[in-house]
């Protein structure tokens, strides 16, 4: 595990200790975030903590081809209750991620300063949204860092039953149809698994992640 000041570089991916943690310190700048997510590294820490970097030996994905909708989320879906956007209120959803109770948690990973940098990657048009609406209200919701062939999921809300999980498989269908590899969603996930993502090894998800060879 590397310490890094504010100009250091991130060290190679496969010097990540037993859990998956490759450095620790730097900062959350727009440039260092681009060179984390486009290397298969993100942030995840706690409020109070230095920035921890990841990039675990293990990566949970979803290819959308794979993507497992139930049936009863099928006729969910059929009633059209819900209405779902894409990228319409990225500041709302990502606060919402921020402040939503969650079981088992005592508060929340995203900062202050975290959601300050993805609202700036989102002015980039680089990090973006789905929103979810019932009756003109937001529901629910999810963000993530958009790749243009990954997209790498970061967090989701729900203020209804379902509302997420309508936000994320109307973002897979979306994005098969403009062929994506794969959405990250990082790290295993029940949730997600009953979605259809699954746990692939980092040696195969950074050949997906850097097949593309130089970003624009």
């Amino acid at each position: 595990m590397i310490l890094l000041t504010k100009n250091d570089p991130f060290p190679n991916i496969n010097f990540v200790n037993k859990d998956g943690i490759l450095a620790i310190g730097g900062d959350l700048s727009t440039e260092r975030l681009l060179i984390a997510y486009r290397n298969g590294i993100f942030p995840w820490y706690n409020k109070g903590e230095p920035i921890i970097w990841h990039a675990p030996k293990k990566r949970m994905v979803l290819f959308p081809k794979e993507l497992k909708v139930s049936k009863s989320m099928k006729q969910i879906i059929k009633k059209e209750n819900f209405k779902v956007t894409f990228n319409q209120n990225f500041k709302e959803v990502i606060h919402h991620c921020k402040t939503i109770s969650r079981n088992n948690q005592s508060g929340t990973w995203i900062t202050d300063e975290m959601e300050q940098a993805y609202l700036k990657l989102h002015k980039l048009g680089i990090a973006k949204s789905v929103e979810v609406w019932s009756a003109k209200k937001l529901v629910g919701g999810l963000y993530g860092v958009d790749l243009k062939f990954v997209f790498c999921g970061e967090s989701m809300f729900s203020l209804v039953s379902n509302a997420s999980k309508m936000a994320f498989i109307f973002l897979v269908q979306k994005l098969e149809k403009e062929h994506y590899k794969l959405i990250d969603c990082q790290v295993y996930n029940e949730y997600l698994a009953s979605l259809g993502a699954r746990e692939i090894v980092k040696k195969d998800f950074m050949k997906i992640l850097l097949s593309k060879g130089k970003f624009e």
